[in-house]
């Protein structure tokens, strides 16, 4: 044992006497502060470095708490045009129109729904939605918390299509339902996104779909059963901070944010951290110090960018060159995955449905990895019994490079189950996709693209089938047509 301990002494002396850390005529131990090389790494001020490493993380964490204030202060204050969000809290927006190629405002429209949003505060108590019975005619609405994380799915995969009234709830609140009305998870905050989906097929069968849409209602328990009640028009949401003349802009809408919707409790420890540095709850970031306020103004660039580059995460799964989304698409904070949250959930979706609701794949490569451009012609082929299997409806959609519709002489951006002209055959569905018409026998199967530019698909399902849902579904890859 002495003879081990000697030679643990001998070696942390020679790493001393290397490192000029040892005074012979002191036989002292040279602390940090004296040594050159630390100095010159410590030119930024602690406080700043840690404000810096820990805010990065905190804005990953916290970033729905950013996106969905100016989201609910836009939609609820601002109107835009037709196909934005715009009404008064407790009140549904319905999208009335069959997006085009005219629509230029991005985020890869579809053709298979029309939206339906609402915002909803729970803070005076529960909200009640109701919906008549829409048959068998696909909708869904998905509730999610200011997370983004969803609450809970009404409609026909969940709850069934007959007529209901669903109680949404805040974590807070008990008391007793009236009569028919069904009680729904509780909201882990007090404010609460709908997004409400129903299935059209084409620019006929919108006014049908619209009939539905105008008989979905919000009601507060406190007016329930009352007469002639009339739900106030209230949009009194606060104005996030303006990033473009304040630097801290981020931080202080997050806090006021979490401060009016607090983060679950299982989080406290997170939470705690995270207040050392003047994020979260109650918290004010104006009192804090100059290096501080530095770190965290470079954390809220630098998680940002982090966010924007992980929505392409390759760590999920990819099968023919389509790209599946995460497995807890649209509840990836209920497995602390925030990096997924922030970035494909929220900044990508907004809020995402859950897969067994919808199941979205998509790609924008070959079957050799490069990428789709309308230089070139392909082919996506289903063998027989090989379409998407779906309880409801799928559609394949192209998208331009600004994640728009494509402009052509058909009008077409999307072909699927309902798309009545498609062709089958013996060996199956071929679709063509090419800028140019691939000739009037293939023009039924044929999806129009840009000329010379790249574009994308989208294959959306509905409720999917088991195999889609558990990723194991192989799609069939985009071929390019060798000349």
């Amino acid at each position: 044992m002495k003879k081990i301990l000697t030679m643990s002494v001998v070696m942390l002396l020679f790493g001393l006497l290397l490192t000029g850390c040892y005074s012979k005529q002191t036989n002292d131990v040279c602390t940090q502060e004296e040594t050159g090389p630390t100095e010159e790494l410590s030119k930024t001020d602690w406080r700043e470095e840690y404000a810096y490493t820990l805010g990065t993380q905190a804005y990953i964490f916290g970033y729905p708490w950013v996106y969905l204030s100016q989201i609910r202060y836009a939609w609820v204050n601002h109107y835009r045009n037709p196909y934005t969000p715009y009404a008064a809290l407790n009140h549904f927006w319905h999208l009335k129109y069959f997006a085009d190629a005219a629509y230029r405002d991005g985020g890869s429209p579809n053709t298979d729904t029309l939206y339906s949003t609402a915002w909803v505060d729970l803070r005076e108590g529960p909200v009640i939605l109701s919906h008549p019975d829409l048959g068998d005619r696909f909708f869904t609405f998905e509730i999610a918390a200011m997370s983004s994380d969803n609450v809970v799915a009404v409609g026909q995969n969940t709850t069934g299509s007959d007529a209901g009234h669903f109680a949404i709830v805040g974590h807070e609140w008990k008391g007793d339902l009236p009569e028919g009305v069904q009680g729904l998870p509780a909201s882990t905050t007090p404010f609460v996104l709908i997004f409400g989906r129903t299935m059209v097929s084409g620019k006929d069968d919108v006014p049908a779909a619209l009939n539905f849409m105008e008989q979905y209602k919000l009601t507060p328990l406190s007016l329930w059963g009352k007469e002639n009640a009339t739900v106030p028009e209230n949009r009194d949401v606060f104005k996030p901070f303006d990033a473009k003349t304040d630097p801290l802009a981020d931080w202080k809408t997050m806090n006021q944010n979490m401060t009016e919707n607090p983060p679950e409790p299982r989080h406290a420890t997170l939470l705690k951290q995270f207040a050392d540095i003047g994020i979260g709850p109650d918290q004010d970031v104006d009192s804090l110090d100059e290096p501080t306020k530095r770190g965290l103004a470079r954390a809220a660039i630098e998680g940002r960018r982090i966010l924007t580059e992980s929505i392409n995460n390759p760590k999920f799964k990819t099968i023919n060159g389509w790209k599946y989304p995460p497995p807890y698409m649209g509840r990836a904070g209920e497995v602390d995955d925030f990096l997924t949250r922030g970035g494909k959930q929220c900044m990508w979706g907004i809020i995402s449905q859950d897969p067994p609701e919808a199941t979205y794949l998509s790609t924008a490569v070959d079957s050799e990895g490069n990428k789709l451009t309308g230089t070139n012609s392909y082919t996506i082929h289903f063998p027989p019994g090989g379409l998407p299997e779906v309880k409801a409806l799928w559609s394949l959609t192209l998208y331009d490079n600004t994640h728009n519709f494509v402009d052509n002489s058909l009008d077409r951006y999307a072909l699927g189950d309902r798309s009545t002209q498609m062709k089958k055959d013996v060996d199956g569905v071929t679709i063509y996709i090419q800028a140019e018409s691939p000739g009037i026998d293939k023009e039924s199967n044929w999806l129009p693209a840009p000329k010379d530019e790249p574009f994308s698909l989208t294959l959306r399902t509905y409720i999917p089938g088991k195999e889609i849902v558990e990723q194991t579904w192989a799609p069939p890859q985009v071929m390019r047509v060798k000349e």
